[in-house]
């Protein structure tokens, strides 16, 4: 009976750093999908505030479509950034625009709030096509001294566009496996400018800077995919074997071996992402949950979660070369600025243990905390980036002493961390709030937030450090 409660404490704690279990609806087969954002409404609106009851994308026909809404309350003030609306699941052709329906439009005066006047639908004329299996994104404009007539009348005016594509140098991906999609966004706007449909429950991410390809593991598939990041369309599907369940990918710096970890099968298949099929796989341990491959390229290392051991490849020769035990709980690895020290971190551990990466002594230990659930090292600076389960914040570690130099409040848990060098930020991925989060690395400041239709799994930059 102990042994049962304490296998249901530890799982209720890991649950933060685990793969969280998703609904698996299936990916858009004879439909598209709509996702709505706005962008940031104008100062002159902060005195304004109103209920947005509904939304609908009107078909050429006439027929409407609702769409489900994740915002309602629309308060201008509180609205200076952008942010997601909403997304329906909508037949494939031609619309002629959004209908909306609002109530309670206030204003708020020096002598207090007068109700305005408003119709109860207005309708946004904005052709768009809904294409099969293919996510579009619309993006709203609100133009308030167009909205605001006299005798306290509001007809809200928006203007809807559909954003360009960021250039591949300035593209980040997000997996998002509960949507079936992958958020693409703009580095230098921080905005969400398009989806791409994909298989089912896209998780592990990784981007071949030099070939501008993006592999994806689709968990719910198993299979990667290949999409080509200048056009966004994917470019072919590696099959792996049913039940594999890809987690997560590595990539050699030579581009020439891609590694998936399969928890499924407790195997990694190592794929040839250039002729696009796997070339062999190797048994590692139970649940295994993550993995990194050295700078030189030569070897793998796979944290398995449940045998608690790390399994080392030779990439070259394709054997596992060595099998070490490690502490319990979901494991995750850095190397150092310099390459030459591994750092490992484990969920149900409080220690960051410092590594030789080729003998796998342990040379250092630190104490960081229980429950770190994601760690980034800046290959410019040195510095040491952790996230850990029971706090809402990203904590930075000075690298030869591991005190802490700065602590940024997320208002949830991170449960992956990269570095963009290019403009020298700080990712977290914020499941728990839906969000990716920016943090800028001089300030120590929560700089930006990108909305998601549902909790993201997974990031990778175009520039990543």
């Amino acid at each position: 009976m102990k042994i049962r409660l304490i296998a249901i404490v530890l799982a209720a704690f890991l649950a933060g750093c685990q793969t969280q279990l998703v609904s698996l609806r299936q990916p858009l087969v004879e439909e598209g999908e709509l996702y709505l954002y706005t962008r940031p409404f104008p100062p002159a609106a902060e005195r304004l505030s109103f209920t947005l009851e509904g939304i609908s994308a009107v078909r050429e026909d006439g027929a409407e479509f609702p769409v489900s809404l994740a915002l309602k309350e629309v308060r201008p003030a509180e609205l200076t950034r952008q942010r997601f609306l909403g997304s329906s699941t909508l037949p494939p052709g031609s619309y002629t625009g959004l209908a909306l329906r609002i109530s309670h439009p206030l204003l708020r005066r020096e002598e207090g709030s007068a109700a305005l006047q408003a119709p109860e639908r207005v309708t946004i004329n904005a052709p768009f096509t809904v294409q099969k299996q293919k996510a579009l994104l619309l993006s709203l404009s609100f133009d308030y001294d167009n909205s605001i007539g006299a005798g306290f009348r509001f007809t809200p005016v928006f203007t809807v566009r559909e954003p360009r594509r960021p250039v591949v140098g300035l593209a980040g991906y997000v997996t998002i496996p509960e949507a079936n999609a992958i958020a693409v966004f703009d580095k230098q706007s921080a905005e969400v400018a398009g989806f791409i449909a994909t298989g089912k429950a896209p998780r592990g991410l990784i981007f071949d800077q030099q070939r501008r390809r993006a592999y994806v593991a689709l968990s719910g598939d198993d299979a990667l995919q290949v999409i080509d990041m200048v056009t966004g369309e994917e470019v072919r599907r590696i099959r792996l074997t049913p039940g594999d369940s890809p987690e997560e990918l590595a990539l050699s710096p030579d581009g020439k071996t891609l590694l998936s970890v399969n928890k499924g099968s407790n195997t990694v298949s190592f794929v040839d992402p250039q002729g696009y099929f796997e070339t062999g796989r190797l048994a590692v341990g139970d649940a295994p949950s993550s993995v990194l491959i050295d700078p030189t390229g030569q070897r793998g290392y796979v944290f398995n979660s449940f045998a608690s051991t790390m399994t080392v490849l030779d990439l070259a020769r394709r054997t596992v070369s060595a099998t070490v035990g490690s502490a319990p709980g979901d494991g995750h690895g850095a190397f150092s600025r310099s390459g030459d020290q591994l750092y490992v971190v484990h969920a149900l551990n409080s220690y960051l243990d410092v590594l030789d990466p080729f003998t796998l002594a342990q040379q250092r230990r630190y104490y960081v905390g229980m429950g770190v659930c994601a760690l980034k090292v800046d290959q410019r600076s040195g510095i040491v980036y952790t996230g850990r389960k029971s706090d809402a914040w990203v904590q930075a570690l000075e690298p030869f002493t591991f005190n802490t130099i700065a602590t940024v409040p997320l208002g949830g848990s991170p449960a992956y961390l990269t570095i963009d060098a290019d403009e020298n930020r700080l990712y977290a991925v914020n499941p728990a709030r839906r969000r990716v989060q920016l943090v800028n690395l001089v300030s120590y400041r929560l700089e930006n937030e990108l909305e998601l239709p549902a909790p993201p799994h997974r990031l990778a930059l175009m520039g990543e450090r």
